[in-house]
This record gives structure tokens, sequence and C-alpha cells, in this order.
């Protein structure tokens, strides 16, 4: 499965470029939230590029299986935190969201270090899809739109609290029966 690439490879620097993108959206997002929502946007597509393109190009490495969740669960992270900052999202809310990214995180690293593949569910897939729509909603200001995106963005959030706490317990479910 994992090919003997150079430690850089292109999926692998993409990974880093959005890791690196993280601290830019932080600064950027409070002065400028609308600016702030377009890196973070940026930064979410390279989750879907770099991945398409180790598999397309047989680049699949361990180090990016490893780093590239841990990317995007370091870019939702960071824009949960600056959400709760900014007020539009709840603490509680940002904490059950980061705990569930951690669990899962930590059993996919664990199965991995036991040679055993836990993949993307569908319901990883549809969370992180709802977290990325929320995140861009909530931090598009209301300036900017005909309507006010508040409601819709914590919609979404409360979709992706809900589907990934479901789609975690699938993931310890597999877990347990594959071990």
């Amino acid at each position: 499965m994992y090919q003997g690439n150079p430690l850089l490879n292109v999926p692998t620097t993409i990974t880093l470029i959005r890791i690196l993108l993280i601290p830019v959206f932080i600064l950027v997002a409070y002065s400028m939230p609308l600016l702030g929502a377009s890196i973070f946007a940026i930064a979410s597509v390279t989750d879907a590029l770099d991945g398409y393109i180790a598999r397309k190009s047989k680049q699949v490495t361990k180090l990016g299986v490893i780093l590239d969740p841990i990317a995007d669960k370091l870019l939702v992270i960071s824009a949960l935190i600056v959400l709760v900052d900014m007020g539009p999202v709840p603490a509680w809310m940002a904490i059950v969201i980061i705990v569930r990214e951690f669990l899962v995180t930590g059993l996919r690293l664990v199965a991995l270090s036991k040679d055993i593949v836990i993949p993307a569910e569908s319901g990883g897939k549809i969370k992180t899809v709802l977290q990325i729509a929320s995140i861009i909603v909530l931090l598009i200001p209301a300036a900017y739109t005909v309507i006010d995106l508040y409601d819709i963005g914590m919609v979404l959030l409360w979709g992706a609290m809900l589907i990934g706490i479901i789609s975690g317990i699938q993931y310890f479910v597999l877990f347990s029966k594959k071990m």
C-alpha cells in the first residue's frame, strides 16, 4: 500500500502547506474575517487535493497517512478556537468536536501502529464537509451577505457535531472488531 517515495513528495508538501496556512488564517481571521474564510477554504481544499494526488500517483506514504489527518484536525481545531474567541460558537460545542477529533485521530494512529488501517467512514466524511461549510459560513461577516448566515452556520455545526459523535462511535466499534 505504501510507496517508498521520498519523504517530501507532492502530496506531503501540500499537507505541509495546509499546516503553514493555519497561523496565517489565525492572524487574518480576526481583522479580515472574509479573507480568513477564504484562507480556511483554500486550506480545506488542499485536504482533498493531497489525498487525490497521493492515490492517483501512487505516492501514499506512512508520513502522509499520519500527517494528513493531523493537519486536518489542526486546521479545524484552530478555526473552532477562533470562532469561540470571536463569539459565534459556544465553547462547549467546540470542546465536544475537538475531543472527538483527538479520540478518533488517536485511535487511528494506534491502529496504524498495529498495521490496522481504519479507512475514513462516510459519516466522518460528511462530518468534515459540514465542519468546513459551517466554519466558512460562520466566518463570513454579515456585512457581506444579504441574509444573516449565523443560523445556517450553527445548523451545519450542530449537524457536524452530531454526525461526528455517531461516526466516532463507529470508528471505535470498527477498531474493536479488527483487534
